[in-house]
Parts: structure tokens; sequence; C-alpha cells
């Protein structure tokens, strides 16, 4: 992978994680519209880091473009409810108000934001089975994990560990 793009688009991937994932409500004002310059920015060079080391022929172009888009807008979907879990996390983490209950209710969120992402990777694949050889489907699936395993790690370092009473 050509490092220098890929840590471009990952730093800027991670502010766009840490900072444009919530929900956007309300009118729109020059803070929104630059956060959405930025959203489109981060895509665009995502997709160009994916179109740099995939090497894709004109044909198999034709037929991958579609299918990652149809992907890139799911991961979205996934992305969103990750940021949401954060903020719910992050709320009764400040308010020192996480309850048994509402401890179970992160992680029953957690574990099907996970289980989201390997059924989009499992209904995935087979499509670009069908539009790559095998060995590009490979190449692009480990491009989309190294960028997700960095999102998350990042992710990870700024999510404080619970605080439980000991008995």
């Amino acid at each position: 992978m050509r490092t220098d793009s890929l840590r471009r688009m990952i730093g800027a991937a991670i502010v766009l994680m840490l900072f444009g994932l919530a929900p956007q409500g309300g009118a729109q004002d020059k803070p929104a519209d630059n956060m959405q310059i930025l959203r489109d920015k981060i895509r665009a060079d995502k997709k160009l880091v994916v179109a740099t080391n995939m090497e894709l022929t004109e044909s198999e172009a034709k037929s991958f473009w579609p299918i990652y888009d149809e992907y890139q807008k799911d991961l979205h979907r996934i992305n969103q409810r990750i940021a949401n879990l954060l903020d719910s996390y992050a709320d009764d983490f400040r308010s020192k108000s996480l309850t048994y209950d509402k401890a179970k209710k992160l992680i029953d969120q957690a574990l099907a934001i996970e289980q989201a992402e390997a059924n989009l990777k499992s209904s995935d694949a087979p499509k670009l089975s069908n539009a790559l050889p095998v060995k590009k489907v490979a190449r692009y699936l480990q491009i989309e994990n190294k960028i997700r395993a960095v999102l998350k790690y990042d992710l990870a370092q700024g999510v404080p560990l619970v605080q439980y009473d000991k008995e």
C-alpha cells in the first residue's frame, strides 16, 4: 500500500469518526457545510487509496465501483450506529449514570453492530467475487480491514473503561 496516501486518508477518517458522525439536525449553517465538505473529501480520499491499490482493469472497474459505493453506504450506516453508541456511553460516563441496565444495553448494541459489520462483509464477498478475480477480492478486503482496524484502534484509545463498584 502507498503509505503516504493511506496515512493522510486514515488521519482524515479519524477526524471524521471522532467529530463528524453524529447526526446533524436543525438548520444547516457554515460549520455543518464545512463538515459535509470534510466528509466528501474523506470519501474521495479513501476511494483514491482503494483505486490506487487495486489496479483494476476497465472492465473490473465497471463492475467493482457500484459494489464499492453500495458497501460504503451500508458501512456509513454502521458507522452512524457506532457514533450513537459512543455518544450514549460518553453521556453516561460523564454523568456517572451508567447503570446495570444501561451497560447491558450498550453491550447488546455493540455486539449487534459487530454482527451487522460481519453480515455486510459476508453479503458483499460473493458480489465482489462475481466482479473481480479472487485475489483482487482478497486485496480489497485487506484494504478495508486495515482501514477499519486503524479507525477502531484510534476510537478505542479514546474510550475510557467502564467504572464499576468493587464489592
